[in-house]
């Protein structure tokens, strides 16, 4: 059995989540301790809580401290089953994160499944469902993934009640990607999506995004959408011949649009300047699905803790190593090869 220091680097859940998905794939079962010891609430929250009842489902796993605010998991898998699953947060936790931690398993099962979740769309700190859609499932298909995703109805923390509809066919070989150079900028743009809050906080972000990136009137939009709850998030779509790079900021209580904007911006600028491929966070989900293969490479501007802890799970399961190099002081690269 698989042991994993849960504190390791950054010790957030991104490890539970690759732990979990690289346990069904593969096979092996592993105990992780001091789950999430890093974070000011430590232990299983809800959306982890449905992670790993999720892929516990999926492949009928015997799982140990499968409990709110464990430390401590044992999870030892059996056989993946495709089908039809439905698994709700019960908050307005991501979906985003779930569906990380089962895609990769459904990939290899014998048949399609499709999965609804219920919970957030679009959290802090998670990838919105809308980066999912532009960005990661597109590079998927570039692997020869074929994954649709529907937003079904959208979630903002704190009231929740967002649904992704995802239909996912089973692909058992998977064509390495490589993404060392950037590709050509054909298209920029920007969404503000705002539910419930007064339309010029939308206007104040989408100004700000075009005296700061020198974009146009036609390069941004407002999108008013219907949810539970109030919600705002700016989304900054960078699209090359090869990637759609995605970044978002996020409506915050007693931060201005102009600073949420200001601060969307300055992440994409950083991007814009370096050589890299893909942004930090792109990187570190692609690293899971590449590694599957045994090859691939990229570059991004950091190499994030986050990225690290990620990496050190994913090669106590699989026999690959990541190999780091410094392109430049704005970009890094990491190549994939198996041991």
């Amino acid at each position: 059995m698989i042991t994993i220091d849960g504190s390791y680097g950054e010790g957030g859940g991104q490890m539970l989540r690759s732990a979990l998905a690289l346990s069904m794939v593969t096979g092996q079962a592993f105990t992780m301790h001091s789950i999430r010891a890093n974070r000011s609430k430590k232990g299983l929250l809800r959306q982890h809580l449905t992670a790993v009842k999720a892929a516990q489902q999926i492949c009928d796993a015997q799982v140990t401290g499968a409990e709110l605010n464990s430390q401590d998991l044992v999870f030892i898998p059996n056989s993946i089953k495709n089908g039809n699953y439905h698994f709700d947060i019960g908050t307005a936790g991501s979906t985003t994160l779930v569906l990380q931690a089962i895609l990769p398993a459904l990939l290899m099962a014998d048949g399609s499944s499709t999965v609804t979740i219920t919970g957030g769309t679009h959290n802090q700190s998670a990838p919105p469902a809308d980066f999912l859609e532009l960005s990661f499932l597109p590079l998927l298909a570039q692997m020869g993934i074929n994954v649709s995703l529907n937003i079904r109805k959208h979630g903002f923390y704190p009231a929740g009640g967002g649904e992704l509809i995802v239909k996912i066919a089973p692909c058992h070989t998977l064509t390495p990607l490589h993404l060392q150079t950037r590709g050509e900028i054909q298209n920029a743009y920007a969404h503000s999506l705002i539910c419930s809050l007064p339309i010029h906080i939308a206007e104040r972000e989408l100004h700000t995004v075009r005296q700061q990136m020198a974009w146009t009137d036609e390069q941004t939009a407002i999108k008013s959408i219907r949810a539970m709850g109030q919600g705002n998030v700016l989304l900054l779509m960078i699209a090359d011949t090869q990637v759609t790079n995605v970044f978002s900021g996020f409506a915050e209580h007693g931060v201005s649009a102009e600073k949420v904007a200001a601060l969307t911006c300055k992440e994409a600028q950083t991007f814009l300047n370096s050589q890299a491929s893909v942004n930090e966070y792109l990187a570190d989900q692609l690293l899971l699905p590449m590694a599957l293969t045994g090859a691939g490479s990229l570059s991004t501007t950091q190499i994030s803790p986050h990225c690290e802890s990620n990496m050190a799970v994913i090669q106590q399961f699989l026999a690959i190593e990541f190999e780091t190099k410094t392109i430049d002081r704005h970009t890094v690269g990491i190549v994939v090869k198996k041991k």
